[in-house]
């Protein structure tokens, strides 16, 4: 029998649920072997997810988190310092405005149509300021101290990856292939230029201040004692040697969801469409990773068409631009995704990396409509395996994506014509399960740990 141990699960800090999703089924499953599982995530949409699925969730504190995922307006400040934690959190309100004022990023890499790697990706986000960078990972470090973690468990967090070095604690990553140093980065099928921004001199700076070892690329980071692959090789490939361990699919749905009772009143004389677009607005400096311009032309799309569409909102909000949905659209805030999946006919999402799984473990065609590179990744290695098709944006005038509605009807026309593509996706995924998914990630964390 193996020693129990208390585990930190760290995700990256954004209000999306990709990330989230990859990381329940395994804190699910070290829980029900005995082990302590925590999570910690600053975000309303994931905090919402954790607290259903019956964790704790240490919340990492700081000014920029407040101001960033609380919407923190002149009452709702009035309100945060009224708290009793505010005064354990932060002293008093100099101190938080000081520290606040000391970490807002200033230095931002242009938004980009081609976003190479998450290294391009963050210097678009903010990491281009190491004062940003110390800030969070000393917020982290506060979290693994506080928690009385044996080892973290981490999902391309580099804040978390960096605080972890700092507490001398052993680190377990899980990541897609593009995060990984023998990846191939988010576009693979173009040679990157010179010149992409780059955050690893900000990143370099902040290990220096710690007194670690600094890193050729950021990507480094994402190497543990322990790192598991998420995927297969067709779907995630690898350069070269390496001494990660693949573990095919890692897809969450709550074991304890009721099935929604609409979906027994679901059409049986059309196609149901499940359409997913992730988070419509980061709300953030940059509109690159947003995905309202999609939903937009879904709903341009599909209006009206011969099929029921069943649209989930992962717990965001619609846009005052999408407050009026086509009359064949069915608009609900969270579906559990495996069961929405098996269900529907056709899939169309955002290209997450999550979505894209289901979509192979439920045998079920896809239209992907990537919003960003690594999304557009995600999609080509799906249509590369036959199992979907994607919809490319275009420019409309300045920097705003466009996505065509007539080509989005097409591609949806195509694949709820040709019996291949749920072929394609049932055999790939019989291929991810082989791999062993929630059950062999656990037995390797369980060996990894009782070292």
């Amino acid at each position: 029998m193996s020693v129990k141990k208390r585990f930190l699960f760290t995700i990256l800090p954004t209000n999306d649920l990709g990330l989230l999703t990859r990381s329940l089924p395994i804190a699910r499953e070290l829980s029900d072997r005995g082990h302590t599982v925590l999570f910690s995530h600053p975000a309303k949409a994931p905090g919402k997810i954790i607290a259903e699925a019956g964790f704790e969730n240490l919340i990492p504190r700081h000014p920029l988190y407040e101001l960033t995922f609380s919407g923190l307006s002149f009452r709702k400040f009035r309100k945060l310092i009224s708290q009793p934690r505010f005064k354990e959190d932060y002293g008093n309100i100099f101190i938080f405005l000081a520290e606040l004022i000391r970490s807002v990023p200033l230095k931002y890499a242009r938004p980009a149509t081609d976003i190479w790697d998450m290294d391009h990706a963050f210097a678009i986000t903010g990491l281009l300021n190491a004062n940003f960078i110390k800030a969070q990972c000393k917020a982290y470090l506060k979290v693994i101290e506080g928690s009385g973690a044996d080892v973290v468990i981490d999902f391309w967090n580099p804040f978390a990856c960096i605080a972890c070095r700092i507490a001398g604690k052993p680190l377990i990553t899980v990541n897609q292939a593009d995060a990984l140093p023998n990846g191939n980065g988010f576009i693979w099928w173009k040679q990157k230029p010179a010149g992409v921004p780059t955050v690893t001199p900000a990143i370099n700076k902040t290990l220096h201040y710690f007194h670690l070892q600094q890193v050729k690329k950021i990507d480094a980071l994402n190497v543990g004692g322990l790192t598991l692959v998420t995927g297969i090789p067709e779907t995630d490939p690898l350069n070269g040697p390496h001494g990660f361990y693949y573990i095919g699919p890692v897809l969450w749905q709550d074991p304890h969801a009721k099935i929604p009772e609409w979906f027994d009143h679901l059409p049986n004389d059309r196609p149901i469409i499940w359409l997913y677009a992730g988070n419509p607005s980061y709300g953030g400096k940059s509109r690159v990773f947003d995905s309202e311009t999609m939903l937009s032309a879904c709903c341009s799309a599909l209006a009206d068409g011969p099929f029921h569409v069943v649209l989930s909102l992962g717990y965001h909000p619609l846009s005052n631009k999408l407050a009026s949905l086509p009359a064949n659209f069915q608009c609900v805030p969270y579906v559990p995704g495996l069961a929405m999946a098996a269900r529907c006919d056709l899939m169309i999402h955002h290209g997450g990396y999550g979505s894209c799984q289901t979509g192979l473990i439920s045998g079920t065609a896809a239209l992907i409509i990537p919003t960003f590179s690594e999304r557009e990744s995600n999609a080509r290695r799906i249509a590369q395996i036959g199992a979907g098709e994607y919809v490319l944006p275009r420019r409309d005038g300045a920097n705003e994506k466009y996505f065509d509605p007539g080509e989005i009807r097409n591609k949806v026309d195509q694949l709820l014509g040709h019996p291949l593509y749920k072929e394609n996706a049932v055999r790939y995924g019989e291929k991810l399960r082989s791999y062993g998914g929630v059950q062999k990630a656990s037995d390797l964390i369980e060996k990894f740990s009782s070292i």
